[in-house]
């Protein structure tokens, strides 16, 4: 069965190599993850599924990224790719508590509606270059783990996004009333 769908499918040559050597990768660090081993021990059943609309890049996709108590290798991976950053095109693996967060934040809105990229995974040059030109980007972003991400919810004011994720009381969470995103995060809980 085939979960994931990408509407841009140029260059798909050098994404499917990435896919490949990144699926070692990231099978082998999301090894070391509680998600993971909590889904080996049959704790976590349910089929898991997240949409996603890179506004940078237009790349859309929609996929279940866990099912029958395991993370989805290659579902994890697409994900990564689609939240590479797009300034540099850098590519890292990013945590799959955050899909799991997003997840329950969608359940929590009662939906499955679209979530809109603002911010997925920042390289360090692009943290700096943005630290350097906006005092709300963190030194030691966790953008630069692949441990946060800026969203929108289509159709959801991000007010109440906001709210949903506090109430969660998992991670971070950020409210950009200018720029209309929240940021979510799988650091310390806290609120700003």
């Amino acid at each position: 069965m085939k979960t994931a769908v990408c509407s841009k499918t140029k260059d798909m040559t050098s994404r499917r190599l990435f896919l490949k050597g990144l699926a070692c990768g990231a099978t082998m660090a999301m090894a070391g993850s509680p998600g993971i081993v909590l889904a080996s021990k049959g704790w976590l059943q349910s089929p898991r599924k997240l949409a996603f609309h890179n506004l940078h890049t237009e790349e859309k996709i929609s996929l279940t990224y866990f099912e029958q108590g395991n993370y989805v290798s290659g579902a994890v991976d697409e994900l990564s790719y689609l939240l590479r950053d797009h300034r540099s095109g850098d590519i890292h693996a990013m945590d799959p508590a955050l899909f799991d967060l997003l997840h329950d934040l969608q359940a929590s809105l009662g939906g499955n509606k679209t979530f809109q990229v603002i911010s997925g995974y920042r390289s360090p040059a692009t943290n700096r270059m943005l630290n350097k030109n906006s005092s709300g980007v963190a030194k030691k972003s966790l953008h630069m783990q692949g441990k946060a991400i800026d969203i929108r919810i289509e159709g959801v004011d991000s007010r109440v996004v906001q709210q949903a994720s506090i109430a969660l009381a998992r991670g971070g969470v950020g409210y950009y009333r200018k720029s209309d995103f929240v940021h979510v995060d799988t650091g310390n809980t806290r609120h700003w």
